[in-house]
């Protein structure tokens, strides 16, 4: 099997880095060697985090050249836009359809580009997904970032036993029960999405 790449972006304290944990321990436990990169613009809150996940037979370095990411997950608008192109020609891009203002934007100096996903979903298969606003309805606004996973995980090799076997050892002990449940809101979503295209088709 060749190397699959997987891009995570978002913001400090968007969880991106719990988000590569898992997929790294998933890797894993499949039997695929795994390289991790993290990769942080500023990553206080509010900055820039990138992390690269690559799994496959043997993998010879972490990071993903532009171009040749199968997956990419943003957990914000503006980030799934700057990292796009990315992206392969067959890639899939999911975004949570969220915004987080950058400091350009908060002070004034920068506008925050408006129809950003409608614009790349012209040019890639996008998914969007209002996570946070989904994450909320389960009463922790925090594990949106499963959500978002949860649909990622149908475009990847593992089963959702295997999936909810490395969340269950990866996040807190508390948060297990709320973890597994949101990654379900993404990973229902996703099939009842893709029997609907099976009929469009």
């Amino acid at each position: 099997m060749a190397a699959k790449n997987i891009m995570i972006v978002g913001v400090g304290g968007q969880g991106t880095l719990l988000t590569s944990r898992i997929l790294g321990g998933l890797a894993i436990a499949g039997g695929y060697d795994v390289k991790l990169s993290e990769v942080h613009g500023m990553a206080q809150r509010g900055g820039s985090v990138v992390t690269y996940v690559r799994y496959g037979e043997k993998v010879a370095e972490p990071i993903v050249e532009e171009g040749q990411a199968d997956v990419i997950i943003a957990f914000e608008r503006l980030e799934a836009l700057r990292y796009s192109h990315f992206l392969k020609k067959d890639g899939v891009l999911i975004a949570n359809d969220w915004r987080i203002d950058p400091m350009p934007v908060v002070i004034g100096a920068a506008e925050y580009p408006e129809g950003i996903l409608e614009d790349l979903a012209k040019e890639h298969k996008v998914y969007t997904v209002n996570a946070t606003e989904e994450a909320k309805k389960l009463g922790n606004p925090r594990v949106f970032n499963m959500i978002v996973l949860g649909i990622a995980a149908q475009h990847m090799d593992f089963t959702k036993e295997q999936w909810y076997d490395v969340i269950e050892k990866t996040v807190p002990l508390k948060t297990i029960e709320i973890n597994k449940k949101a990654f379900d809101v993404g990973y229902v979503r996703r099939m009842m999405e893709s029997e609907k295209e099976k009929t469009d088709d």
